[in-house]
């Protein structure tokens, strides 16, 4: 792909953006919000279709690249579609999670003996694209969130060459276009959880392709903040009894909308300046040997995770206030 293309590829998305914002008005698919809402007025959902457009855009001028992955994700974006329109039962949901998340592993090389460890990928990988889902909840998250994602990998791949570069710049272009609708104090669409799962598949296959490649345990840092915030929280929720299927707004990018004066952009800005940050320590350890990419990592984990719980210890007190 020659970069002059770019910006057709762009113009093609923005218009696609455009033909789902108006069919999505004329046939009402439209976020109320309700008690748990970050929001206050009526908003069209399902705006991060185009993440999923971006992937059949590279499938299409690739050759049709990673066939079974683009099938996984067509296949989580459609339920989840269907889900943004109609709610769908967490059982019903979970055996399209199962297949289409199966069709991105065995893609990635990933469903091989022993399959306990294949399981296990399994699990964890079902366990992130529902942790992403979770984290969409104020304008400019998943969209600045997942740039930051992509940039990591984007930089890694221009030094390692690990993927075709449409893989990560075009779902990046996507993002680019969505963000023009998104980025705002009232925005014009919500990615819904179309945007969100299938965001999360593309940042899962691109893990796992670079684990395959460089096995590299330092690479987890690369979206280590959306792990931090829902892993802490669902830990969190489960110690106080609560049951982690019903929504809530516990998340720390929540309390901090709802306990600060920060914005909505504002604070979308500061989770994806920190995700930025880690690609710092990963370039630096990248080629080093295990052992001292674990204390990279570990180091990295234990002060965001103590900055996170110092932060959500302070907006917890400004409640109470």
């Amino acid at each position: 792909m020659q970069f002059v293309h770019y910006p057709l590829i762009t113009l093609s998305i923005f218009v696609l953006a455009l033909v789902y914002l108006r069919l999505a008005t004329k046939y009402k698919i439209i976020d109320k919000p309700n008690e748990r809402s970050s929001h206050s007025i009526p908003t069209i959902r399902g705006g991060g279709i185009v993440f999923f457009l971006s992937v059949l855009i590279f499938f299409l001028i690739n050759d049709f690249q990673y066939p079974f992955f683009v099938a996984g994700v067509s296949l989580m974006a459609i339920i989840s579609f269907v889900d943004d329109i109609v709610t769908l039962s967490a059982r019903f949901r979970l055996i399209f999670q199962l297949v289409g998340v199966g069709l991105l592993l065995f893609e990635a090389g990933f469903l091989v003996p022993p399959y306990a460890v294949a399981l296990l990928i399994l699990v964890a990988t079902i366990g992130f694209t529902n942790i992403y889902n979770f984290m969409d909840g104020i304008n400019g998250i998943t969209g600045m969130y997942s740039l930051a994602v992509l940039t990591g990998f984007l930089v890694l791949n221009f030094k390692f060459s690990i993927v075709p570069i449409d893989l990560i710049i075009i779902p990046m272009l996507s993002v680019v276009v969505f963000g023009y609708f998104n980025f705002r104090k009232k925005a014009r669409f919500f990615a819904g959880d179309v945007g969100s799962i299938s965001m999360a598949m593309i940042v899962v296959f691109l893990a796992l392709l670079f684990f395959k490649k460089l096995a590299a345990p330092i690479l987890l840092l690369l979206f280590v903040v959306y792990l931090l915030d829902g892993g802490l929280t669902l830990i969190r929720r489960l110690i106080n009894g609560e049951n982690i299927f019903e929504p809530h707004r516990s998340h720390l990018y929540q309390r901090m909308v709802q306990e600060t004066s920060l914005s909505h952009l504002q604070v979308s800005g500061v989770f994806a300046a920190v995700q930025l940050l880690m690609i710092i320590p990963v370039m630096l350890s990248i080629e080093k040997d295990w052992k001292i990419q674990t204390i990279v990592l570990l180091t990295c984990l234990i002060v965001l995770t103590v900055a996170y719980l110092i932060v959500y210890r302070k907006m917890n007190l400004k409640a109470k206030v």
